[in-house]
């Protein structure tokens, strides 16, 4: 995820404007709505969407949801939960792999 945050940050307009930018917030949107979720944020209630702060914010929002995740994946709530944290962090590890492959940032 750092890498995918940091590919793009580096990555030029032209780049991020052809979708680079676009699978960047999806993807943050979702590990945002996930870490949600594993924090039980909001129960109940619909998970709060990451906002569109502009293509040249998407690597610092991509770094923000990707470190929340992590947090909520070690917070002792997540030890007690049906699934098992390790599988919820090799389901976000593929979605950012299949996100970088779609921005081809690399």
């Amino acid at each position: 995820m750092e890498r995918f945050a940091d590919r793009l940050r580096a990555a030029p307009q032209s780049r991020l404007q052809r979708g680079a930018a676009a699978e960047g917030l999806a993807l943050a949107r979702a590990l945002a709505e996930r870490a949600q979720v594993w924090e039980g944020l909001g129960a109940g209630a619909p998970p709060r969407v990451m906002p569109d702060a502009g293509i040249f914010a998407v690597g610092d929002q991509l770094a923000v949801a990707g470190l929340d995740l992590a947090e909520a994946l070690r917070a002792p709530a997540a030890q007690d939960a049906a699934t098992a944290p390790s599988e919820a962090l090799d389901e976000a590890v593929r979605l950012v792999e299949e996100a970088e492959a779609r921005a081809a940032v690399r």
